[in-house]
């Protein structure tokens, strides 16, 4: 059967990308892309969703013989800080939404999760799979009641919902949408520009990240993978590498020699330091065979090779 696909947010940060991954393995005809705005460019088959309206929902999937949801729509950590109703309501309404629609429309489906569920009394040094959550941020809240409903979904209902905790994710090909690990995709896009970069962390903290190829690949390995190796019904821990803002200048400073940070930390050290340092992921490398392929090195030099040879993309994405 011929896999039809929706994607629920896919103008931020990982929908762009993930969109196109899709397009790539189903078919640009195969794969709609939704969001509550029009994209900047016209890519492919496209729909405005709002995803907190049901009814419109049920139908595009019916008009578009949809067999796969991927619900990416959600208020993130920094912005539902400063709005923590209205974060809560859009995150778990929309959720709801979508789990409801691919049970009754028997769906497969993939809600992103979060090293957010995470907290301080979460084991910070290689976090296991099955520990406390105890998040402290109207995002982790959200993503960790997320998780339990994926879970209640596929237990009482059957439906194939699968999930990973995303760490930090780092991407040449937009800025992200207003996270505690933006600043690992800022710093990129202003050395590339010559100027230098006021960083919103302390030099010291150090959170786990991963690399938008290794992101995309990860989502569409578990999405793939055969129902009966998945032993997670909640969220996978997804790993890749862990640093701090003064590893990432120094990486950077290695090709750009005059590139300088500051360090200014504001409301975001907060969440930040409820976060994990590193990630147990080692029941996704059993499950499906999970295994990132970039390391801080290998990532800088991909990253500053793309934002390099398009600056002038680049300077539009900070104006």
């Amino acid at each position: 059967m011929q896999e039809k696909i929706l994607i629920t947010g896919a103008n931020g940060q990982i929908g762009t990308v993930l969109t196109e991954a899709l397009r790539d393995r189903y078919g640009q005809t195969n794969v709609l892309a939704t969001d509550i705005r029009q994209p900047k460019e016209d890519r492919g088959p496209f729909a405005l969703l709002d995803v907190q309206d049901r009814e419109r929902l049920v139908e595009l999937v019916r008009q578009h013989d949809i067999t796969q949801v991927y619900h990416l729509a959600a208020i993130l950590s920094a912005k539902g800080e400063k709005h923590p109703k209205k974060a809560w309501d859009i995150n778990m309404n929309t959720l709801f939404n979508v789990l409801g629609v691919a049970k009754q429309e028997q769906l497969r489906m993939f809600f992103p999760s979060s090293i957010a569920v995470f907290g301080t009394k979460t084991p910070r040094e290689a976090t296991p799979q099955y520990t406390v959550l105890f998040p402290e941020t109207v995002y982790g809240i959200s993503k960790a009641a997320g998780e339990y409903w994926c879970q209640y979904f596929y237990q009482k209902f059957g439906v194939d919902v699968r999930s990973l905790r995303y760490p930090g994710i780092i991407g040449y090909q937009s800025l992200p949408g207003g996270g505690t690990t933006d600043y690992a995709v800022e710093i990129y896009h202003t050395a590339v520009q010559g100027e230098p970069y006021e960083c919103f962390l302390r030099a010291d903290t150090r959170l786990p990240m991963l690399y938008m190829p290794d992101a995309i690949r990860g989502t569409l390995e578990l999405m793939e993978a055969d129902a009966d190796v998945l032993s997670v019904r909640t969220s996978y821990n997804l790993g890749g590498m862990s640093f701090t803002p003064a590893e990432i200048a120094g990486e950077i400073q290695k090709h750009i020699p005059a590139f300088e940070v500051t360090y200014k930390p504001d409301f975001r050290q907060e969440i930040a330091d409820t976060w994990s340092d590193t990630i147990d992921d080692s029941i996704a490398r059993k499950d499906w065979g999970w295994k990132p392929e970039y390391d801080l090195s290998t990532m800088t030099k991909d990253m500053l090779e793309h934002l390099q040879t398009n600056k002038e993309m680049t300077k539009n994405l900070l104006s």
